[in-house]
């Protein structure tokens, strides 16, 4: 059987995790019997924790909140990941940066010296993903009000604000609020956030930019939930920013080279591969929804290319500039 202090500090680490303890699993978790359980509940009342009893056929513990609650425990795993979350948290693009840092300060004080030193140790540099111009960032109460309204499960009203250029979100009525949509899903692409979201208008599942969304008060009734489709939330996402076919993928995939630094190329490639083959050369995979689409977005960069396959993309090239020659040979009226 563990010591005393070790035994408390396992038994408060399990109350933390999760709202309800039957005493029987307590029991069976710590390796203890259920008397044991109950005398190291008395002890942890008697340090200052809010353990209450609860009421029913097999009992149970539970960790109240309260204002004077002793310093929190964390065990090392939990500890480092702390860290490490606090810390990409700048990469996140909902704009808690500065507060994500203050978190770890204060947190990182009621810990003990040993997990201090851990946590002092752990120096993670957060890089957010190169692009032309920075992310928008999404404002706390923003977040907070999408994520409330999926979690009640409510009718959500904003505003939509449009874009330009557009990308791969769904907006077929950009500048025309309100909305009126069923929130299920609050995500993350790269540093952007988004709400999936089944449309009340357009009868079918959309993606918003929530930097573009201005929630409006109150909310609309609650609704049954739905499954997106395919099941996998993660999966739909990714399909609707990488071409879906059927594969989750691109359907068209083209392999070139450019007379450009590979770091030239990586900052304005968000899906593609990069590869350096020398100063001035480099190898990029890249994936669209068409051969002529691909063709014109590895056009975009100012080089010499060299296209290594298939002859799809070959094709697509002698198209675009046959397009290309004949636009410029009109001369506008």
């Amino acid at each position: 059987m563990p010591k005393t202090s070790g035994r408390l500090l396992s038994l408060l680490s399990l109350l933390q995790a999760r709202r309800d303890w039957p005493g029987a699993l307590l029991a069976e978790r710590l390796g203890i019997s259920p008397r044991t359980v109950r005398r190291d509940v008395d002890r942890l009342r008697e340090l200052g924790y809010p353990v209450v009893a609860l009421k029913g056929p097999d009992g149970g513990y539970r960790l109240d909140a309260g204002a004077e609650l002793p310093p929190l425990l964390f065990d090392d795993e939990q500890a480092v990941a702390l860290a490490v979350a606090l810390q990409i948290a700048t990469t996140t693009g909902a704009g808690i940066e500065e507060a994500s840092a203050r978190a770890l300060t204060t947190v990182r004080q009621v810990m003990p010296a040993r997990l201090r030193h851990r946590i002092d140790t752990l120096q993670v540099t957060a890089v957010q993903r190169p692009s032309a111009a920075p992310d928008p960032q999404v404002s706390g109460d923003v977040l907070m009000a999408l994520s409330t309204a999926v979690h009640a499960r409510e009718v959500l009203r904003f505003d939509y604000a449009p874009v330009s250029p557009p990308e791969a979100t769904d907006d077929d009525s950009a500048g025309l609020p309100p909305r009126r949509a069923e929130p299920h899903h609050l995500v993350t692409w790269g540093s952007r956030w988004y709400l999936v979201a089944w449309d009340l208008d357009r009868v079918d599942w959309r993606t918003f930019r929530a930097d573009r969304i201005t929630p409006r008060i109150p909310t609309g009734p609650r609704f049954a939930p739905r499954e997106v489709p395919g099941g996998d939330v993660a999966a739909f996402v990714a399909g609707r920013f990488q071409g879906f076919d059927g594969s989750g993928d691109w359907p068209c995939h083209g392999e070139v080279i450019l007379g450009l630094p590979a770091a030239a190329v990586s900052r304005y490639t968000r899906e593609g591969i990069v590869e350096e083959l020398g100063p001035d050369r480099c190898r990029l995979v890249l994936g669209s929804w068409s051969w002529p689409g691909l063709a014109a977005a590895i056009g975009r960069f100012d080089a010499d290319i060299e296209v290594v396959g298939p002859s799809e993309l070959k094709d697509a090239f002698a198209h675009l500039a046959r397009r290309y020659a004949n636009a410029a040979s009109h001369a506008p009226a």
